[in-house]
């Protein structure tokens, strides 16, 4: 099977591989002869498009033809563009779909005092300001004897803000860390700051609540001699009160699973992303949790998510984040709809409706539960769209902070980065899986080869439950590991 045509409405087909010149394509009835060279992943004409008529691709217009197409051609940004501009008034019509009940299976994780779920058993060094980030990066590599028992790790994840912020972004930061802190994965956690910063000490302990003293730990540089020598007992005691957690048998139900895509190509809506789509009504299913963001690559797409919506209250909060976040692109004068990457329209991408389109295929066919805002934790199970920008690193964060024991990350360009939580990378095409199999841990590929999207899921749950008991990805086994906080403000 050299090419697809993903919905019986549309009238391009997609190259699973390279198509030469003259090649014939079959669709059932329809049969057509490419008139040029087609490259993996991108589209072909299967009829004559006029000027102007829509391009349709999963059975929805992703844009407009520019001039004549004629069927067999290549169908890309030399001929296509957009159609979308401003907001959009959305209307509810809901359809309430249905995922059966399964019993869940079990995974081998860490059951916290406070009764929730961890996969991973480690030590964080949360700076509180990017002052002392290098600090923390000394502490981590001085104090990597106190990873022993049950200690998964010791890790810092540094940034550069938490002083000269103002308003939303200041209350941004605080917010973002403080969710950091409380993240299940963390078995103790040293907040380490400067002491001068404007994210004050008592800003801090407001943010963050509530809080066990043997679990969290504070440190303040200029208010010791010696941070490093005064780090070191309390990051002992962290070390001993996280030792007292073993893996035990733990509900599936239990998992958030966050899902996110990037580097994306054009068989990432035809491989991968359905994957996790599939794999997300399976853990959904089961009583679990999965995380969808990445909201200006909803746009466009919205006839695949907000019918879906469990009710009116959903609706609404689903409306008001897209509008708002339409609202946000535009006071900076940004263009709204201009967003597929170089990489992205090299590997097929041709509209911001295109990688939309491909995009929500990540979140399956379950009702939408709730939408929540940038690291607000997931409180109801199901499917949670999360506010938060496409960019990689920023919507990696966000799901993290905001609950998701692991990231699902589809990729058809690759790229190695990891969240906090273990962020396991699937490629959407064979080619990616062989050239960079030391970032690559599953490969949806094998689709374009015959096997069925069901299967590969299945084979996807299988590894995400090795991964939650204790399995490593391939960017753990890397090191690698950031984050990035979303900035919209001005720097003092």
């Amino acid at each position: 099977m050299n090419s697809i045509r993903i919905h019986p409405s549309d009238n391009v087909a997609v190259a699973l591989e390279p198509v030469g010149k003259g090649t014939v394509l079959t669709f059932g009835d329809i049969s057509v002869t490419a008139l040029e060279d087609i490259p993996q992943g991108h589209k072909v004409a299967l009829s004559d498009i006029r000027e102007g008529e829509n391009v349709i691709k999963y059975g929805f217009a992703i844009g407009h033809a520019l001039c004549g197409i004629p069927a067999g051609t290549w169908v890309h940004t030399h001929n296509t563009a957009t159609n979308l501009s401003g907001e959009v008034e959305y209307s509810y019509h809901p359809t309430h779909p249905v995922i059966e009940s399964v019993e869940p299976e079990t995974f081998r994780g860490y059951l916290r005092d406070d009764g929730r779920a961890a996969i991973r058993n480690e030590l964080w060094i949360i700076p509180t300001v990017g002052c002392v980030n290098d600090i923390a990066k000394k502490l981590v590599s001085d104090n990597q004897d106190l990873v022993k028992g049950s200690v998964d790790g010791l890790y810092t994840f540094t940034h550069p803000f938490g002083c000269s912020q103002t308003g939303a972004d200041h209350a941004q930061t605080r917010k973002l860390l403080a969710s950091l802190v409380r993240h299940p994965n963390a078995g103790g956690v040293l907040v380490l700051s400067v002491g001068c910063e404007n994210l004050t000490h008592e800003q801090f302990l407001e943010e963050l609540g509530d809080y066990n003293p043997e679990r969290v730990k504070f440190l303040t540089c200029q208010d010791v001699d010696d941070e490093f020598r005064a780090a070191r007992p309390l990051l002992e005691e962290l070390s001993a009160y996280a030792q007292k957690f073993t893996r035990c048998d733990i509900p599936v139900s239990e998992l958030v699973v966050g899902m996110k895509c990037g580097g994306s190509d054009g068989l990432s809506g035809i491989t991968a992303n359905p994957t996790v789509g599939r794999f997300s009504d399976m853990l959904i299913a089961r009583g679990g949790s999965t995380v969808l963001t990445e909201v200006p690559e909803m746009f466009g797409a919205e006839g695949f998510l907000m019918d879906r919506c469990a009710d009116e209250e959903v609706f609404h909060k689903a409306e008001r984040m897209l509008n708002g976040f339409k609202d946000y692109f535009i006071r900076h004068g940004e263009v709204v709809y201009d967003n597929p990457s170089p990489g992205n329209k090299q590997g097929g991408i041709t509209t911001l409706e295109d990688k939309s389109c491909g995009c929500v295929q990540k979140g399956g066919s379950a009702p939408i539960a709730d939408v929540i805002g940038y690291a607000e934790p997931v409180v109801r199970k199901g499917l949670n769209m999360l506010y938060g920008p496409g960019n990689d690193l920023v919507s990696a964060t966000a799901m993290t902070a905001s609950g998701a024991h692991l990231i699902l990350f589809t990729t058809g360009r690759g790229t190695p980065f990891s969240a906090p939580a273990p962020t396991l990378k699937i490629a959407t095409n064979n080619r990616l899986a062989q050239k960079k199999s030391g970032w690559i841990d599953f490969n949806a590929g094998s689709i374009t080869q015959g096997e069925s999207i069901d299967d590969a899921a299945r084979r996807l749950y299988s590894l995400v439950l090795e991964v939650a008991g204790g399995r490593k990805t391939k960017a753990e086994e890397n090191g690698f590991r950031e984050i990035s906080i979303f900035k919209d403000g001005v720097v003092l």
